[in-house]
């Protein structure tokens, strides 16, 4: 461990802090947070005053001192981040101000706004604005005055959904509303801030694009791969980028900013590598890189990746080696301190694991083969990056979206290098695109020429991605682990990876110790299945009945009015009020009636043909349907379950 430490010192202040955010979310609430700062302040204060005698003897004291002092920090900052998205709005429609914030992003039905509120409390909401052309002349930082009962996210409650409640929580927002056209009007007054400055900046450079005359695909992709803009892209793109292992392309982020450096290190070579223009340079590269990060929105991909070349900059100005593994602590530390809950932002941990696997594994991949080719050597290089960062970043992958794109290692040799050529064409393409109003002949000359290489490596690239998805098995898809699984996977890995480089038997007995636990949690798991179960899924505004299957849905014909087979309960499933001119004197017995479709069911009618102890509305009934038929059951004294209220509806099968 102190190796470990002497390597990388920023260690010392990361594990404390990520230790205390773990803790807070996970285990307990550190009520006391100040105080806990303050004990380490005071053993650190207490290193001090020891005897010279003892120095050694209690080296340990400031190291024990820093730790707490940091973990009671990170504490404090926490609770902060918690209380900042905590609910604390009427239940009834109220009057706020607040600032948009982001761009806006349009939807099918409506356009989706991050509103920072001012009164009547301090708190991030997504705003969903019906649709209408005012509304596409919105830019942040604009202010809005609305009418509007603020709700908190909700999940849809079935077994297989994303915690969209956690996410949201941990990116800020407190709840979200629905604004119609009469509901909301803006004051004329906007809002400066260095991130509402940075996302009009980025809103004009998309608008900016839109002279490139690009199609609606290429549009997409350059403004994803370029600003960072993803919103533009279809899912089937999107699906298509994910399957062939290159989605990182299309978040701003090392790659981008690596080539960013790249070309102002060119530019600006003139200078040197060392002495005081080399300071110049780097100095230079920085405001580039900032500069870039702030046209691009200052997202969060972009500003791990500018905070980490930065800090290596600072490095390399000082005469050091930049790019380090202190130099990764270091960035991580930072983001942490300006925003704790990005510890669990799956972004966060994929770039930061790809770029510690990249500085662990690739020199010794490059070790394994040394070719005297510069092309070959090239090649060699790029397959041992992302080699290694897949390597790393594959158990997470399967953790959280429980697939991996199995010719991520072609996909990745035929695009980055085109990407980065990519944006060498934009810088061309924007400036006689800036120069086009001025009517200047060699810009009329050169402006096609280069805009039909830009069109041309953007198709490329967009065909092989969708030829590599349609390949079989391009992707393992289906295949989610646990957190502990992927905790044993990233430990198998590294054994790996030690075993050759140190050749040491230890690593590869722990390796394979490992990997037979691993076997293990699968034998476990499938020991104990859960029961196949019929489910009732809550999808608004449609009926959703099918089977829940080892985490999977699977789905069978259900008729609209009619008896849904089970081993032992009755299930019946009624779409329509065919049964109302029904009459009986021996209503029948049904476990579970399932109401689908039709606002105008009676439990009046129902209770005079049917005996039944439980009712389920699924979510293609209406919600003031729903609300009466609930009270309806509620007086009869008969169980009822609102899918759109509480969730699926699971019966065991």
């Amino acid at each position: 461990m102190s190796d470990l430490v002497a390597k990388i010192p920023f260690i010392r202040l990361l594990l404390p802090a990520v230790a205390s955010i773990s803790i807070s979310a996970f285990l307990i609430e550190l009520t006391y947070s100040w105080v806990i700062c303050m004990a380490g302040v005071g053993i650190m204060a207490v290193s001090f005053f020891i005897s010279e005698r003892k120095q050694f003897t209690c080296r340990w004291l400031f190291g024990a001192g820093l730790f707490i002092f940091v973990f009671g920090l990170f504490s404090l900052l926490f609770q902060q981040k918690i209380e900042e998205s905590q609910w604390r709005f009427a239940d009834e429609p109220t009057v706020c101000i607040g600032t948009v914030v982001d761009v806006p992003r349009e939807k099918p039905r409506s356009f989706a706004c991050n509103v920072k509120i001012s009164y009547p409390v301090s708190h991030k909401i997504v705003a969903y604005l019906q649709k209408e052309d005012r509304v596409r002349n919105i830019t942040p930082g604009d202010e809005i005055v609305f009418v509007a009962q603020i709700r908190t996210f909700k999940n849809f409650g079935n077994p297989d959904d994303f915690d969209y409640v956690r996410f949201m929580r941990n990116n800020g927002f407190s709840g979200t509303t629905y604004l119609s056209s009469s509901n909301w009007h803006p004051t004329g007054k906007e809002h400066a801030s260095l991130y509402v400055s940075a996302q009009k900046v980025r809103k004009k450079a998309l608008e900016f694009y839109r002279m490139f005359e690009l199609d609606n695909d290429a549009y997409s992709f350059i403004s994803a791969l370029t600003l960072g803009y993803k919103h533009y892209l279809t899912n089937e793109l999107l699906e298509a980028f994910r399957a062939s292992g290159t989605a990182h392309v299309l978040a701003v982020s090392g790659l981008h900013v690596g080539i960013v450096y790249g070309v102002f290190a060119f530019l600006f070579s003139f200078l040197g590598k060392t002495g005081r223009r080399s300071v110049i340079k780097q100095i230079i590269i920085i405001a580039a890189l900032w500069l870039y990060a702030f046209v691009t929105g200052l997202s969060p991909s972009v500003l791990r990746a500018t905070l980490m070349l930065t800090i290596a900059s600072v490095g390399w100005m000082r005469g050091r080696s930049g790019f380090t593994l202190n130099t990764l602590a270091a960035a991580a530390f930072f983001i942490l301190f300006l925003n704790p809950m990005s510890l669990f932002n799956v972004g966060f941990q994929m770039s930061f694991i790809a770029v510690l696997a990249i500085l662990s594994f690739s020199p010794v991949l490059d070790s394994l083969y040394q070719p005297k080719n510069k092309i070959i050597k090239k090649s060699w290089g790029l397959f041992s990056v992302s080699i290694s960062a897949q390597a790393g970043i594959f158990p997470i992958a399967l953790h959280y979206f429980g697939t991996f794109p199995t010719f991520f290692f072609i996909a990745n040799m035929l695009i980055v290098p085109l990407i980065g050529v990519i944006i060498y064409a934009c810088i061309p393409v924007i400036l006689l695109t800036g120069l086009k109003p001025f009517q200047f002949v060699i810009v009329d000359w050169l402006y096609p020429v280069f805009g039909w290489i830009l069109k041309g490596l953007i198709f490329v690239v967009l065909k092989v991605v969708c030829f590599i998805e349609t390949l079989p098995y391009a992707q393992l898809s289906d295949k989610p682990i646990s957190t502990l699984q992927m905790m044993m996977l990233l430990f198998i890995v590294v054994t790996v990876f030690k075993f050759f480089t140190h050749k040491r038997v230890a690593s590869l007995i722990a390796g394979l110790t490992c990997s037979l636990f691993f076997i293990l949690t699968f034998t476990y798991a499938e020991l104990s299945r859960k029961p196949v179960q019929l489910a009732v899924f809550n999808k608004p505004g449609f009926s959703d009945i099918g089977l829940y299957v080892d985490e999977k849905r699977v789905y069978f014909d259900v008729k609209e009015n009619g008896f849904i087979q089970h081993p032992s309960t009755s299930i019946l499933r009624l779409s329509g009020s065919s049964y109302s001119h029904v009459e009986t004197s021996r209503p029948l017995e049904i476990d579970v009636l399932i109401l689908s479709h039709d606002p105008a069911f009676s439990m009046m009618q129902l209770t005079n043909i049917f005996r039944t102890g439980q009712i389920v509305l699924d979510s293609s009934i209406p919600l003031y349907g729903r609300i009466r038929l609930m009270r309806e059951c509620e007086k009869l004294g008969i169980s009822c379950h609102d899918v759109g209220e509480d969730g699926a509806y699971l019966i065991n099968l």
